[in-house]
């Protein structure tokens, strides 16, 4: 990547050289004359490095080259950094007023540094540096002469470039694996009815997919072949050029190449001749053209076609597909495993059948194909390579020792995923090929990613409406749509985009960094020490013995336990990586940081996040003029932001989320007007900390993502500061949390400081937490119509604003609104208006401990679940329904009267509420008015999973009724309902239910016969049911379960004469008893659970021993003894009793209660889950 990285860091040498900036410094320092001689040289050598990259595809030396060449720019980027920062540094010092110079003394120490003869003194410094630079490039450039390398103005088609690629067959002509995609294929070739006479059908995948083989696949179905009048296929490849299209596609069609003298209208005129009228099937292979001007000159020509005629597209990218088409593409995935073994098998043993047989040759072989990730193109080319190797020595020598030079080097995947690469600009390429810093199936955070490709001046800000990250976030998408990541997924907000990448394509990013970026562990530090790297992923632990000099980039090697990072350690990364743009410490433990950090002047982004006992930031770290990101979050002891942090005025992005002791925000904050990223402000309590008010947010409007605002009840004169915070023109704002104080209870806010709390109407999340003010919410609320997720937590008020007709709210939490009484002060009718305006998004809808509230609505009449009233027609609530309201949770809320829930096909949990609004839900009848359900489905069909819990009002009937309508119904959960019956219960509708729990019913004293019936359910867990008395007849026909859980079943018997329950249970993996006073021993039939993995026993107080059968379990991974005081001793490793029988099991875990609540309590803070990088 040496060739690319050279073009660029020239170019932006060159604009930096060229800046005003510069020039005044050169002016002051008496240097100017140096720069330009500088910028004359870097200008001399990029004029040919266009050409260089091209010959360094095929020459060595070329590659070397530009290798010296790279090194030589990197050192004078960092050179014209010190010039930029020691500027900075005199501006900065310059402006500070006298009364922070501390007296005449200080001020005139200050004036002398600034001086003209002490900058003068500096140039005399910088001026040999420069020069020295200068005549190291001047070498280098003479030696490139031998190359006889030609000045270019711009990229021309380099050779890879206009490379024909060849059309990858599939072995003999056959493909396995894709007859379910070629049936789809076929379907939209042959059978889909579309408005245009030429339907185009793109298929999209990366590069060994075997787009093109599945395409020839249909392209030669006899069906097909009869179905067109004309058939034509042409291989686009890289080089788009429509008239070289043209003249493929009459070629094809009349298998005769067109006249080369043709014009191109005589060539248009031909075509129109071919296939105008005509039924036509058309193949347009391997496009990367995604120019839609290009595409649309193309397609001009092909819309003379007769109705039901194709074209079929293949790329690699989305954004091609998205071009040629309309329509959704077709995405080709790699192999099952499955498939992937018959391909595998049927070439590698081609000559060899019997060997397949062979269980050697069958796990050496399927560990090899992990490799190969599903994607035939590496499946043939490794299974070709072993079919010849006829020992299974050799086959296991090709597993440990060569594989990773045959994916990378054996001339088809990589070259092919190559070809790719090579079409990407080269600032493209930087971003791609830095990636080889994430481990394997690693996922990426996507906006960390981009923060890192800002800090290494990657991202170019060509247009300066758009922000860095902005930008930034469209080379990640452009990388997309050629395929470069995979699997991502997106967030409402842009911060929660995570991402994958194929082996394959890591494979390529290695390849294509070389030396460039490395991930060193202590496997490779060995081998690859990295001492030429510039950017690097490490293990914490190697520091120490890493020699590097010229590091850029410094990572923690991801997902690994570190120690604390010793105040040795900070001492060599300050001495020996000093052009470190890029320093990411997570997680290590930290409990302070270097006071010379500032010695790492060129430093763009630092991660000191999750270093839990960091309680103060060293003041120097004010000094890092050139810092963008200081990310901080998770950090629980950090006290204070660095006092003089105002100084870091190109800071970016302040991540601090969940810095709870952090008591207030450091004045000065307000000059950090390139802000987007202020996770959390807090509100100085007392005042003793001199911390910043709320005006200092006035200017910061370019903040992005998500900010909380603590302490909002500590503020004083509460309206002009609320007000000066200025929230409504913070436009790019997504997320906005208002924060009272948890720790009072005040109830003299004033009702017009929330008014003054207005945030910009393009807001998506608003939470409001305990504001104890007045009832009425402000008036900018009904202004907030882009609202997507609205929480409001502890609040003081009886009504809410009516969300009714927000048009994109797709949630709605309302936590812990003790004197809450309704939703919405409309009638039902009046505030409803038309179906698809009543709530049109609204996904998810949470109401909990509001005990006040009875009613939706505001309605003077008395709603009870004693009422008489025909439940289907109470004040037209038949009709009154959320229309796509997925999940739906209640709890400890005593609703009576409220929206009716058809359309839920997520989640359902009750919860301490009433059981009307369920009945009459169940009672609707679905028509127009409930538009997100079909009219032929019953009322809550589409249900997943239901959990009801203590409803008032629920009885056998009407539980009963209501399980026959949940068809689709996969997880469900029934606790403490007093009137239910389960035995009077039909649970055969129950088909799909996979998870079942069955908590505090009384009545329960055998398992309902009908369970018998659900064949698809895994999981089963009995809790707190004290009538349960036996699980017989009903358990010896659960033979599917996966998971049995028992607790707290004080009368239930497992053992016994004659009781032989789990005989037949050979599905069952994991089986928890807890709390079950007659189990006094584990009887003889736990030898038949042959496949259990995991057994949990939990306060058996009567369990004296373990039996002999525990050496049956074979399969046993993880055993739990816990609270049993008297097995504990029996148990112990080599002395104990009963260690003969669970000697084999892997995993013995014996804990008391004590031990478990610090356990629980120490992986609460060292397992948090975070997305790194």
């Amino acid at each position: 990547m040496a060739e690319a990285i050279a073009f660029d860091l020239a170019l932006e040498l060159i604009t930096k050289l060229s800046s005003f900036t510069l020039s005044q410094i050169g002016l002051c320092w008496n240097v100017k004359d140096d720069l330009d001689d500088l910028k004359s040289t870097v200008s001399t050598i990029k004029a040919v490095l266009l050409d260089a990259e091209e010959r360094s595809a095929t020459s060595q030396l070329v590659k070397d080259w530009l290798e010296k060449l790279k090194d030589v720019l990197y050192d004078a980027d960092d050179l014209l950094d010190d010039l930029l920062v020691q500027q900075q540094n005199q501006a900065d010092s310059a402006t500070l007023p006298t009364d922070l110079l501390g007296g005449n003394r200080l001020a005139k120490k200050v004036r002398h540094l600034f001086s003209s003869s002490n900058q003068l003194a500096y140039g005399l410094i910088m001026r040999p540096k420069i020069n020295t630079i200068r005549a190291r490039l001047i070498s280098i450039g003479s030696e490139a002469k031998v190359f006889n390398l030609v000045e270019r103005d711009r990229p021309m088609e380099t050779s890879f470039m206009i490379k024909k690629r060849q059309l990858t067959h599939s072995f003999k002509d056959k493909i396995i694996g894709r007859g379910d995609d070629k049936a789809a294929l076929l379907k939209l070739v042959l059978e889909f009815e579309s408005e245009e006479n030429v339907y185009i059908i793109p298929i999209v995948g990366f590069g060994g997919l075997g787009k093109t083989a599945l395409a020839q696949f249909v392209y030669n179905d006899e069906t097909v072949e009869n179905h067109f009048e004309l058939m034509m296929w042409v291989c686009v490849s890289d080089v788009f050029d429509v008239k070289i299209i043209v003249e493929n596609m009459i070629k094809s069609a009349t298998g005769k190449a067109p006249d080369q003298n043709l014009e191109m209208d005589q060539l248009q005129k031909q075509l129109r001749e071919k296939i105008g009228g005509k039924k036509y099937l058309l193949v347009l292979d391997d496009i990367w053209n995604d120019e839609w001007k290009k595409w649309v000159s193309l397609k001009e020509l092909l819309v003379g076609g007769a109705k039901g005629s194709r074209i079929i597209v293949t790329t690699r990218s989305s954004k091609v597909a998205k071009i040629t088409s309309k329509c959704q593409p077709y995405v080709l995935k790699c192999l099952s495993d499955n498939d992937a073994w018959s391909l595998f098998k049927e070439i590698a043993f081609e000559q060899r059948s019997a060997d397949s047989t062979d269980s050697g040759f069958v796990e050496i072989g399927k560990m090899i194909l992990e490799r190969c990730c599903g994607v035939p193109l590496v499946i043939r080319t490794i299974a070709g390579t072993l079919s010849s190797k006829e020992t299974k020595s050799e086959w296991l020598s090709f597993k440990d020792n060569e594989l990773a030079r045959i994916s990378q080097n054996e001339g088809e995947i990589l070259p092919t995923l190559k070809l790719s690469y090579d079409h990407l600009s080269s600032h493209l390429k930087h971003c791609f090929a830095y990636c080889r810093l994430y481990p394997k199936n690693h996922e990426i955070d996507v906006r960390t990613l981009v923060q890192f490709w800002i800090a290494q001046g990657f991202v170019k800000q060509l247009n300066p409406s758009q922000s860095l990250e902005e930008i930034g976030f469209g080379y990640f998408k452009d990388l997309v749509e050629r395929s470069f990541f995979q699997e991502v997924v997106e967030g409402d907000l842009m911060d929660e985009m995570r991402c994958k990448m194929h082996d394959l394509m890591h494979d390529l990013a290695k390849s294509v960094a070389r030396m460039e970026s490395s991930i060193i562990d202590l496997n490779t530090f060995a081998s690859d020490g990295g001492e030429k790297c510039s950017h690097i992923s490490i293990n914490p632990a190697l520091i120490p013995l890493f020699k590097g000099k010229k590091l850029r980039t410094l990572l923690r090697y991801p997902n690994k336990f570190s120690p604390n990072l010793s105040q040795e350690t900070w001492d060599l990364i300050i001495a020996n990586c000093r052009c470190l743009r890029v320093l990411d410490l997570h997680s290590l433990g930290s409990q302070m940081i270097s006071p010379s950090i500032d010695k790492l002047k060129h430093l763009r982004y630092l991660d000191l996040s999750y270093n839990l006992g960091l309680k103060i930031l060293p003041k120097s770290i004010c000094k890092i003029q050139n810092l963008l990101a200081l990310k901080l979050d998770g950090c629980i002891r950090l006290e204070e932001l660095p006092k003089e942090i105002g100084k870091l005025v190109n800071l970016t992005h302040i991540g601090c989320k969940d810095c709870f002791r952090l008591t207030h925000m450091p004045r000065g904050i307000e000059k950090l007007t390139s802000l987007e990223t202020l996770s959390m402000f807090v509100v100085d309590k007392d005042g003793s900390h001199g911390g910043a008010d709320l005006s200092e947010l006035k200017l910061l409007n370019n903040l992005r993502g998500e900010l909380r605002i603590r302490n909002l009840g500590f503020v004083k004169n509460a309206k002009e500061e609320f007000k000066a915070a200025n929230l409504k023109e913070k436009q790019h704002l997504r997320s906005l949390v208002l924060e009272w104080n948890a720790d009072i209870d005040d109830e003299d806010d004033d009702e017009k400081s929330l008014e003054d709390l207005q945030p910009h109407p393009n807001l998506k999340e608003l939470c409001i937490r305990g504001w104890r003010g007045d009832a009425k919410f402000p008036s900018w609320l009904s202004l907030l119509t882009n609202l997507v997720y609205m929480r409001i937590y502890r609040g003081n008020f009886k009504q809410v604003p009516s969300f009714v007709q927000f048009p994109c709210l797709k949630g709605l939490e309302i936590y812990d609104c003790t004197k809450l009484e309704y939703m919405d002060d409309n009638s039902p009718k009046g505030s409803q208006g038309e179906p698809q305006s009543f709530f049109p998004s609204l996904k998810h809808l949470s109401l909990f401990n509001c005990p006040n509230m009875k009613s939706w609505w505001r309605t003077k009449k008395p709603i009870d679940d004693d009422s008489n009233e025909d439940d289907t027609t109470v004040m037209g609530t038949s009709t009154m329904a959320f229309p796509c309201l997925s999940s739906l949770e209640i709890e400890n809320c005593p609703l009576t009267f409220m929206p009716l829930y058809p359309s839920l096909n997520e989640d359902l949990m009750l919860s301490n509420t009433s059981s009307r609004p369920l009945k009459q839900t169940i009672k609707m009848n679905i028509n127009a008015n409930a538009p997100s359900t079909s009219t032929s489905s019953l009322p809550l069909s589409k249900l997943k999973s239901f959990n009801v819990h203590n409803i008032e009002g629920l009885d056998t009937r009407t539980l009963d009724e209501c399980l026959q309508h949940l068809a689709s119904l996969k997880r469900l959960t029934i606790r403490d309902c007093k009137e239910v019956d389960l035995e009077g219960m039909q649970w055969e509708p129950l088909k799909n239910l996979s998870h079942l729990k069955i908590d505090d019913i009384l009545k329960l004293v055998s398992l309902p016969i009908w369970l018998q019936h659900l064949v698809q359910l895994k999981i089963l867990k009995i809790h707190n049911c004290n009538g349960l008395r036996s699980l017989l007849p009903v358990f010896q026909h659960l033979t599917f379960l996966e998971e049995f859980e028992v607790k707290d079943c004080k009368e239930l018997e497992l053992s016994g004469a004659g009781i032989q329950i789990f005989q037949d249970h050979t599905s069952l993996r994991s089986l928890w008893l807890q709390n079950i006073p007659k189990c006094r021993h584990l009887p003889e039939w736990l030898q038949h659970l042959t496949n259990l993995q995991r057994l949990y026993l939990v306060n058996l107080p009567n369990l004296t021993s373990l039996p002999d059968e525990m050496r049956c379990l074979t399969s046993l991974e993880y055993l739990q003894i816990r609270e049993i005081p008297q097995l504990e001793e029996r148990c112990r490793k080599d002395i104990g009793a009963d260690w003969r029988k669970i000697a084999h099991i892997p995993n013995i875990r014996l804990i008391q209660a004590l031990e478990e609540g610090i356990s629980e309590l120490q992986s609460f803070y060292m397992h948090k889950k975070r997305a790194l990088f």
